[in-house]
């Protein structure tokens, strides 16, 4: 168990490479429910929510959700969410832990002239997520849904081991599944059956350790690594959550559209380790001996057999024809430029 956000969360129940592996070729049981939960309701939610995030929320049909984020006035990251529109008046907030507060106070402020209200649900939701191959098998047997007919970032109320829950086809993996949001006295009892259903099928309870792997292998970012407050959406390669074209405003959207029009200062990279070490956040990336660059996430990839790494490499560092290296506890490794994702499923 690891302290994180305030929450005791397990950062591995057995070996994290096995559990990687199990999410990679079978499916693996996660407890989110560290997760922080905003409900925005009212005859003009959507309209709240398409000023106070980057994309165009209004716009969603009643069972979609949307990644997006929160910007600041100056157009820096405070929280990357998905946004669930659970009816025609009504969107659920997913919030990352350490930002929950953050975020429901600026949802608050920024709805402030809008007809909506804005409510902080965290403490009536527990989230258990099962990702992977075998998911929509394990448990479609346990849910009065049709999850084959639910497509990806959609989302359903129904049941699960019996118990009323918000279903949806997302994750933070790389692989095909579903975060059921249900109530926290049921949670106990559809965890149990989902592991129950699953266990013959490889399924397995999965950690923190393994989910940052996993993401880390699909490219996603993580908020504190390759986004925060001194980054842009368009740094982090994700300009397409920001909807220049939806009706009205919305806030960093000025300071938005300069970075839009220009280089960024930065740019996130893939990079492949050619070396047994771990590249870790923090440690510089030089390109023909300069330090040009940070490593934002690092380590070993069980699916691909060698360490790889996120980082952010500084405009105008051509790195395609130099010597490439990071700085590893004194020594400079070799490192070689990595299309993201590292690693996609089969669809």
């Amino acid at each position: 168990m690891t302290s994180f956000a305030g929450w005791q969360m397990p950062l591995r129940y057995g070996s994290e490479t096995a559990e990687h592996q199990a999410v990679r070729h079978a499916a693996g049981l996660f407890d989110l429910s560290h997760m922080g939960e905003i409900l925005v309701r009212g005859p003009g939610a959507g309209e709240a929510l398409d000023y106070a995030l980057t994309g165009f929320i209004s716009g969603l049909r009643p069972g979609r959700a949307r990644y997006t984020m929160i910007c600041a006035a100056d157009g820096g990251v405070l929280d990357d969410l998905v946004v669930y529109r659970q009816g025609e008046q009504e969107y659920l907030v997913i919030a990352n832990a350490s930002n929950t507060s953050v975020v429901l106070s600026e949802l608050r402020s920024r709805a402030s002239g809008f007809d909506a209200v804005v409510a902080d649900a965290t403490d009536d939701y527990a989230l258990i997520a099962v990702q992977g191959p075998a998911a929509a098998g394990i448990l479609g047997g346990l849910t009065d849904l049709d999850l084959g007919a639910m497509k990806y970032y959609a989302g359903a109320f129904g049941s699960v081991a019996g118990c009323p829950c918000w279903v949806a086809r997302t994750g933070y993996t790389g692989e095909d599944g579903f975060e059921v949001y249900c109530r926290p006295a049921d949670a106990v009892a559809i965890w149990e059956a989902v592991l129950a259903s699953g266990t013959p099928e490889g399924l397995v309870p999965a950690g923190l350790a393994a989910r940052d792997t996993l993401r880390l292998e699909a490219g996603m970012p993580l908020y504190g690594n390759e986004l925060g407050p001194d980054m842009t959406p368009f740094e982090a390669g994700l300009g397409r959550v920001v909807k220049f074209d939806k009706p009205g405003d919305f806030v960093g959207r000025s300071a938005l559209l300069v970075v839009a029009a220009a280089e960024p200062p930065r740019r996130l990279v893939g990079l492949t380790i050619q070396s047994r070490r771990v590249a870790r956040h923090g440690y510089p990336v030089l390109v023909d001996g300069v330090a040009c660059g940070v490593v934002t996430s690092g380590a070993p990839s069980p699916t691909l057999g060698h360490p790889i790494a996120m980082a952010y490499l500084n405009a105008g560092a051509d790195a395609r024809d130099a010597v490439l290296t990071v700085g590893i506890r004194g020594e400079t490794v070799p490192v070689q430029l990595t299309d993201l994702p590292f690693y996609s499923r089969s669809r």
